[in-house]
């Protein structure tokens, strides 16, 4: 079934009848060519473009819940291509330029919008950090522009100017970043992987994974014991758990991450907004809900739910930032496990057994890095060779030390990154 307007106009004419589900609901096979675990947007990712640029259709993806039911729902929606680091940078760069055709080419519409993301600084030291990234950005070949403090006031005029602490300095302006529906994103590649015969098994927990003489022979679920020449770890912040299951220890903690959403709200924020002081970070949905959140909790946590101290702090944030949203009423929040390496990047790399691939320790940028992570991995797999924008993501980084890329520069401590 192929989107378009005239589909709307002739359903909408015809009682809505002619609608079919986006993806089957299969039983699970005895045996697959690749089977991915993890029904996110990395996974779904990954199926979709093994099946399309690689021609590998005898693919399962298992989720143990239901499709995007994990961190891919679970986060504040913000598609940025801003990295400085060699390795992240033209990685994400990569990843921008997928997102930029995704709707095209999954006929399907992700509510893609490149609004602008503007990171606020306050004070000397933060805007000579952010002409340096302005800098890596622009020679990496994406956009950036350094405003001074009246090329913020034009574009957010509701910023707390004069705060003491915390005084509105300037930002460096993104124009292509923005924002992207999470789950739509995900049901977008789950119908794509579909129709090019991936089957998308729901709640189907994976138990175990079957390794026999150095190499990787299928996986134990809770329907079955399902057999594959490869297997992909997308699991997102559960990657130290299910890796476990193969014998691997991973470098990777796993912390909450919290976002809040206020009542519907008539348009006011036109961009992305990142302030440097307390992590903090704004949009407005379509909906005219403020989306925002922080840091993480500081605790190692498998629970999708976070800590009041914290909830504290990021509306103290958001109060010095923008008072006039003093009024508006917090209407739910929600945590997502991130899975946080030592340098703050992730790992997309064979994990030392034969036929076991790994996708992992994305920490903020698991959303943002949807298309390219797919689209990387699925290279990886496929050929036994990392995609050319992922080269720099190899597991092997941490014990020898070579080629880390701590993007904050606050040295080997997961939860500061």
């Amino acid at each position: 079934m192929r989107f378009s307007g005239w589909r709307v106009l002739k359903e909408g004419l015809t009682g809505n009848k002619g609608w079919t589900g986006h993806w089957r609901d299969p039983e699970p096979k005895r045996e697959y060519d690749v089977v991915i675990i993890g029904g996110g947007g990395h996974g779904l990712a990954t199926a979709y473009y093994l099946a399309k640029e690689h021609g590998i259709t005898n693919i399962a993806v298992l989720e143990k819940g239901y499709l995007g039911g994990g961190n891919v729902g679970r986060n504040t929606t913000i598609v940025r291509a801003n990295y400085y680091l060699p390795g992240n940078s033209e990685f994400y760069s990569h990843s921008m330029h997928l997102w930029e055709g995704l709707e095209q080419d999954l006929n399907y519409n992700a509510m893609m919008s490149q609004r602008g993301l503007m990171m606020i600084y306050h004070n000397d030291g933060q805007r000579d950090a952010m002409v340096r990234r302005g800098n890596a950005i622009i020679n990496q070949g994406d956009d950036a522009e350094l405003l001074d403090i009246e090329g913020v006031r034009q574009r957010a005029p509701f910023l707390n100017f004069d705060d003491n602490r915390f005084p509105v300095m300037g930002a460096l302006l993104h124009r292509r970043g923005g924002t992207a529906r999470h789950d739509a994103v995900a049901w977008g590649f789950a119908r794509g992987a579909d129709m090019r015969g991936v089957d998308l098994i729901q709640n189907c927990e994976v138990t175990g994974i079957d390794v026999e003489n150095g190499k990787v022979r299928g996986v134990q679920t809770s329907r079955g014991v399902i057999r594959a020449k490869k297997v992909a770890l997308a699991a997102a912040g559960r990657s130290g758990q299910v890796a476990a299951m193969a014998g691997l220890r991973l470098p990777i903690e796993s912390h909450v991450l919290q976002a809040f959403v206020t009542e519907g709200l008539k348009p006011i924020i036109n961009h992305v907004i990142a302030f440097a002081e307390s992590h903090m970070y704004i949009s407005q949905s379509d909906k005219g809900g403020l989306v925002f959140g922080s840091y993480l909790d500081f605790y190692n946590s498998y629970a999708a739910r976070g800590n009041l101290p914290m909830v504290e702090h990021t509306m103290e944030s958001i109060m010095a930032m923008v008072p006039a949203l003093g009024k508006a009423r917090l209407l739910r929040s929600w945590g997502g496990i991130m899975d946080m390496t030592p340098d703050g990047s992730p790992i997309i790399d064979h994990s030392g057994i034969e036929g076991l691939y790994l996708n992992c320790g994305w920490c903020y940028g698991g959303f943002k890095a949807t298309p390219g992570s797919g689209n990387a991995y699925a290279h990886l797999i496929a050929t036994d060779r990392p995609h050319g924008a992922a080269t720099k993501f190899k597991l092997d980084r941490f014990r020898s030390g070579y080629g880390l890329m701590d993007e904050e520069g606050t040295g080997a401590q997961h939860n500061l990154h």
